[in-house]
């Protein structure tokens, strides 16, 4: 079984009333409703001992989602390059909503990942760009969201390996809502809806990508490990004189 572990900051369901009607038991809880259908889940939030993530139980974690918003400064640089190593190493890691300022993420992209944005209830259309791709199995052209904070272009990330959705807002902007890296021997994707008061993660097709992006950020148990470092040939080396 896929173990995954669910990061999140926990603070605007603690101090903000809205957030609490929709997320009482806080996002992390509710990602972990439906993914623990199918996946082993852990959660962990920023005010714990290491903000939940000592190393073994990232050793112990196949796919790292993370949601953070308000407090990104307050996670530690021991554990941002914790989390780092291990996607380079070979964990999965999805990045949701506003995490795309968290350290982990701009750590591993090397840019500033800034954006435009507003928050004014507007619907959302996610067009699907490769219906090929795992990640958007059992969706349809779109995903329609009544409510959604606005993200927009220019987003300053590197140009992704993998575009498989652009958001369309109401109030005219477009942005690169789903889109996937590798870095090291780990896989990452970054996934635009969620904002904390709205009931995105309530939606299936939200469910249905995150939990597909799951199975596809996870690592592959037969994958070879390469060696580095000094090697021997591995074929007979002629001498040559001159």
């Amino acid at each position: 079984m896929i173990r995954v572990t669910i990061w999140n900051e926990f603070r605007h369901e603690k101090e903000d009333e809205e957030v609490r009607a929709i997320y009482p038991d806080g996002i992390h809880l509710q990602l972990a409703s439906f993914l623990k259908e199918d996946y082993v889940v852990r959660t962990a939030t920023l005010d714990e001992p290491e903000h939940g993530l000592p190393q073994h139980v990232l050793d112990e974690t196949d796919c790292l989602i993370w949601w953070g918003h308000r407090a990104h400064d307050e996670v530690s640089d021991e554990v941002v390059e914790r989390v780092k190593q291990r996607v380079l190493n070979g964990m999965g890691l999805i990045v949701l909503h506003s995490a795309h300022f968290s350290k982990p993420f701009k750590a591993l992209m090397g840019t500033s990942c800034d954006l435009k944005w507003r928050e004014a209830s507007e619907k959302c259309r996610l067009w699907v760009v490769d219906p090929t791709h795992p990640i958007l199995a059992g969706i349809g052209e779109t995903i329609e969201l009544e409510q959604e904070e606005m993200y927009g272009e220019h987003f300053d990330i590197p140009t992704p390996d993998e575009l498989l959705l652009i958001n369309w807002f109401e109030g005219g902007e477009v942005f690169r809502g789903g889109c996937t890296f590798k870095r090291g021997k780990g896989k990452i994707f970054y996934f635009q809806p969620g904002h904390e008061t709205y009931s995105t993660y309530y939606h299936p097709d939200i469910q249905r990508v995150i939990s597909n992006a799951v199975s596809w950020c996870a690592p592959m148990n037969n994958t070879p490990v390469p060696k580095y470092g000094h090697h021997e040939a591995i074929e007979n080396i002629v001498e040559k004189r001159n």
